[in-house]
């Protein structure tokens, strides 16, 4: 897996920070994922917990005055231990389109790495998210390895029945 220090260091000047959430984070991030009107809304209950137990495998931006800006949250696969699941990535509206996405994914992917090994990433995205589609994709491609896209979840499985499928995108193998 390649490290783009370059990239690191400039989205460190064009923003405070990137590390890992605080449970007083949480608020705020339940916030910039409500207000992306794309991600599922989880309760605020479980981004609390999320900053607490799945801090070492989620990132936040922090703005000037140290509030996040953006995040990404994962979890490593309990039968795949070198395989980052990435759930959620968010991007507050005032900080899009400068790349901090794929700077945090890039910053999440390099730490993983460092800090147990990754084989690869995965994460789900409905056929609608052309953004997601977009990150992941680049995100592979940055890279150089491969991604692999097959459904995960069929959309009659949801029991809303209005839900569109999920679909996997795999993305490794990454070689250290």
């Amino acid at each position: 897996m390649t490290a783009a220090p370059a990239d690191f260091a400039r989205a460190r000047s064009e923003f405070l920070s990137i590390d890992a959430p605080r449970v007083e984070d949480g608020a705020a991030i339940w916030r910039i994922a409500r207000d992306s009107q794309v991600l599922d809304l989880n309760s605020s209950y479980s981004y609390l917990l999320w900053c607490r137990d799945f801090a070492a495998t989620s990132v936040v931006a922090r703005g000037e005055s140290g509030e996040p800006i953006a995040f990404v949250t994962g979890y490593i696969r309990p039968d795949r231990p070198q395989t980052l699941v990435v759930w959620q990535v968010a991007v507050d509206s005032a900080h899009r389109g400068k790349g901090l996405a794929a700077t945090l994914l890039d910053a999440l992917t390099a730490r993983v790495a460092a800090d147990q090994g990754l084989s690869s990433v995965e994460t789900t995205i409905t056929p609608d998210n052309t953004a997601s589609d977009r990150l992941f994709t680049s995100y592979a491609q940055r890279h150089d390895v491969a991604l692999e896209q097959e459904v995960l979840f069929d959309g009659d499985l949801f029991p809303e029945g209005t839900h569109l499928p999920e679909v996997l995108y795999r993305i490794g193998p990454f070689t250290t």
